[in-house]
């Protein structure tokens, strides 16, 4: 059954909160300042680093009553107890965005504490605008949670004094920051200097907060309208400089092959987490010229995936996914958007001018039939898929499966359609044990597929049956279609979907896992895929709206969505 939309705003919150805590737990607060205002390392970093420590990261949330917000701050393991306090400041900026009356909002504050990776003490800052059911306030609250126009992260100055302060906004303004307003506290002693984030900052937050305690409105008053809050040209406070903004999109090159050099030179197998590697012994444990390596590592600092201190350099969180024998390990992912699919994309104009796949166009085949006769290439494609694995965790649990597992009687099938080497189907058959499984496969994947079923313990409930679409096995109570669909165009999705609905009894429930396009503009990791699905494979991501008409052509229809984990949905589909 569909979530209701109150149901989905909910968990929405949660989500939000939730990732918002963990962002703030995990961060260091060197990597944190590197990422957001990219170009800043070295000494300068290091002063900034001695000066400035991460405090919180604000959210804004939309609970019907107080008592759902501090149910929420529960689930996600944040103190519930604390004073919500009337804000101000964001009821204002509420009211005059969506050009309401302010009485009309009730907006609280809270801070629940949370600690950091050294254990020191940090916050999240909720805001929290109450949405009554029926108020008319969700389309404000739709929108709100669409921009994060409230979300930002705050910095607290050590022991400021006008000097300090003055260099460190000298170092924001330096770094492409640009002063976005502040204010005195009089009822907290200090003060508060707010700047938009650089077009090219790394994280997804767009405002930063310093805050220095005590009183100082002079250093405040140039910072408002003196030399840091003017641009060298024209432009309003906070607007990038267009050319500076294109070029550093020209370079998202240079991040891929980086992150690939990285992943082939095995640097994240020679490094970890917990104690810095000096350069040059770095050079020697993966036989690189140390010049070109400290050349490597510097840019990779500046994405985030290795952070240099006094003892060298360390993997951050994203680094680790690198490592081949991580939990969850993206290098697969890293060489193959390195290797085969970088290479491809060199020929995006011909697929736009033409519509033919420029892997199809580079390699005279399209890329399944080339993966075939390659098997060490297969093998890392497969292995890449499973790289993006962690967006099944949540699926064990999907209503379609417990249900099937829950049933009494005889034993309930799931049937994995072209469900490559069985990571989906192992973790359904692992977390239901009375569930059986059919995975469909090609024959060169079958091998890999039973080997690495048997591994999880579940080879015994599945049977593995090697053919193509037209071989669906009939009589299943849960059928899967696991991002197969994005790679075909229409008419192929529609020859699959005719496939599964002439195999699938009537009882039986489709689960289909996908990319969903946004039906706005909003930014999203679908759409990044639909360029490259069609660039790789002459497929597409699509909107929920298309796959249900997709479905309806076959006497499906689409009975809801829900998010998984790295911007994937699973859509459930049963007969009409």
């Amino acid at each position: 059954m569909p979530a209701s939309p109150t149901t989905a705003t909910t968990r929405d919150d949660a989500e939000r909160l939730r990732a918002t805590a963990g962002f703030v737990r995990e961060q260091d607060t060197s990597v944190l300042l590197s990422r957001v205002l990219p170009g800043l390392d070295g000494p300068e970093l290091r002063a900034l680093t001695d000066r400035c420590r991460f405090s919180h990261a604000a959210v804004l949330v939309f609970p019907t009553d107080e008592h759902a917000l501090r149910k929420d701050l529960a689930r996600c393991g944040l103190p519930a107890d604390g004073q919500a306090r009337p804000s101000v400041v964001v009821r204002e900026r509420l009211a005059s965005r969506h050009r309401r009356d302010p009485a009309d909002l009730d907006v609280r504050i809270l801070r629940p504490a949370v600690r950091g990776p050294a254990d020191e003490h940090r916050a999240v800052e909720v805001f929290a605008l109450t949405v009554p059911p029926g108020s008319g306030l969700s389309r404000i609250a739709a929108e709100e949670r669409r921009r994060d126009h409230e979300a930002h992260l705050a910095f607290d100055v050590e022991r400021p004094d006008p000097l300090v302060l003055r260099g460190l906004l000298a170092s924001f303004a330096r770094h492409g920051a640009a002063a976005d307003g502040g204010g005195y506290n009089p009822h907290e002693d200090g003060t508060v200097f707010y700047f938009t984030a650089p077009a090219d900052t790394k994280t997804a937050y767009r405002r930063v907060e310093l805050y220095a305690g005590g009183d100082h409105r002079d250093v405040l008053t140039e910072h408002l309208g003196g030399p840091l809050a003017s641009a060298a040209d024209a432009r309003r406070p906070g607007e990038p400089d267009p050319a500076e903004t294109l070029l550093w999109l020209l370079t998202g090159a240079w991040t891929t092959q980086a992150l690939a050099a990285c992943a082939l030179l095995r640097l994240p197998e020679a490094m970890n987490r917990h104690a810095g590697v000096e350069g040059s012994r770095l050079a020697r444990a993966v036989g690189a010229q140390p010049r070109s390596l400290a050349t490597l590592l510097r840019y990779l600092a500046m994405l985030g995936v290795v952070s240099e201190g006094p003892d060298g350099f360390r993997l951050t969180e994203v680094g680790a996914l690198l490592d081949a024998e991580a939990p969850g390990s993206m290098r697969p992912l890293a060489l193959m958007y390195g290797g085969p699919f970088y290479q491809s994309f060199a020929h995006l104009a011909h697929t736009v001018r033409t519509g033919q796949p420029g892997f199809e166009h580079l390699y005279g085949e399209n890329h399944f039939d080339h993966f075939a006769r390659d098997p060490e290439l297969a093998t890392q494609f497969d292995r890449s898929m499973v790289s993006s694995a962690a967006m099944f965790d949540p699926l064990p649990a999907h209503p379609v499966l417990t249900a099937a597992a829950a049933a009494p009687g005889r034993p309930r099938t799931v049937v994995d359609v072209a469900g490559g080497t069985g990571e989906l189907l192992g973790r359904v058959l692992t977390a239901h044990p009375t569930l059986r499984g059919i995975l469909l496969e090609r024959p060169q994947v079958v091998a890999a597929a039973r080997a690495h079923l048997a591994g999880a313990g579940v080879g015994g409930r599945c049977d593995l049956r090697a053919g193509d679409f037209t071989e669906v096995p009939p009589g299943g109570d849960v059928y899967v279609l696991s991002r197969v669909l994005h790679d075909w165009d229409d008419d192929r999705c529609r020859s699959i979907l005719r496939h599964c609905a002439d195999a699938m009894p009537r009882h039986a429930d489709l689960l289909i896992v996908e990319r969903l396009l946004p039906a706005d503009a909003a930014p999203s990791l679908a759409t990044a895929w639909d360029l490259h699905m069609m660039c790789n494979t002459g497929g597409r991501e699509r909107t929920a709206d298309h796959y249900a008409l997709l479905l309806e052509e076959h006497g499906l229809a689409l009975a809801g969505h829900t998010p998984l984990a790295l911007g994937a949905h699973v859509l459930h589909a049963r007969r009409t």
